[in-house]
């Protein structure tokens, strides 16, 4: 269900929740990556070590246009889509597996760990515009978020629902034989509703038990990600 935010739940919020200066915010990487695709099992690894960081939050966007060599276990047309989305907003007329987007902006190969590096440490060193708290509340996700520089703009809020790890064993296609460790896998992606900055966020989200999400603040047609929180 799509949540309009512009004013029933763009609402002020208690000052005392905004006492303290805001958490710095860990950089949003996303693998988009195929079971049928020899060269993405080294990046399938590194995002395995991104996962292990606090200053990094490392999903697994599994695309489906290999699935002819291998029907991948976690491939979605809608990781597709955006993957080419953010080609579209690039001004490129291909993608390409192992690719990761940083912090929605940038994109490098997702198989070579010091241009991935380079690029989180950019991302990292970058003044925080965003102010964004993740928490679990009786049965439900609170997401409060606030502006810091002032300026008035959109943004997207969305919900990452993912497996932490899983391992698979691949038989058939340019992998076959091998079985991999696969981390942060997403299984659904849900556009929440649409922010206007002008007034702080305050939203509650049905949660599904325990289950780890991730929420995304990303500027519009895949811009930008401002801000990027995830509850394990």
């Amino acid at each position: 269900m799509r949540i309009v935010l512009f004013a029933m739940l763009a609402t002020i919020l208690p000052a005392c929740l905004w006492a303290e200066e805001p958490a710095p915010q860990p950089v949003l990487v996303e693998l988009f990556t195929s079971q049928g695709c020899s060269s993405c099992p080294p990046a399938d690894a590194l995002l395995r070590k991104l996962a292990a960081r606090d200053d990094v939050i490392a999903l697994a966007l599994h695309v489906d246009y290999w699935d002819y060599i291998f029907a991948d276990t976690f491939g979605k047309p809608e990781h597709t889509a955006r993957q080419y989305g953010y080609a579209d907003r690039a001004g490129r007329r291909m993608v390409y597996t192992p690719q990761m987007i940083i912090g929605g902006s940038d994109d490098v190969v997702g198989n070579r760990p010091v241009d991935v590096n380079a690029l989180i440490a950019r991302h990292l060193a970058t003044a925080q515009t965003v102010a964004l708290k993740v928490q679990r509340q009786n049965g439900q996700i609170r997401i409060s978020a606030r502006e810091l520089t002032g300026d008035r703009h959109m943004l997207m809020v969305q919900i990452a629902r993912f497996i932490p790890l899983e391992t698979v064993a691949i038989s058939a296609g340019e992998n076959a034989g091998q079985t991999y460790d696969y981390a942060n896998i997403v299984t659904d992606l849900q556009d929440l509703g649409t922010w206007d900055t002008a007034r702080p966020l305050s939203l509650s989200v049905q949660a599904d038990g325990d289950a780890p999400v991730v929420i995304i603040l990303q500027r519009p047609h895949l811009g930008a990600v401002e801000a990027a929180a995830m509850l394990r």
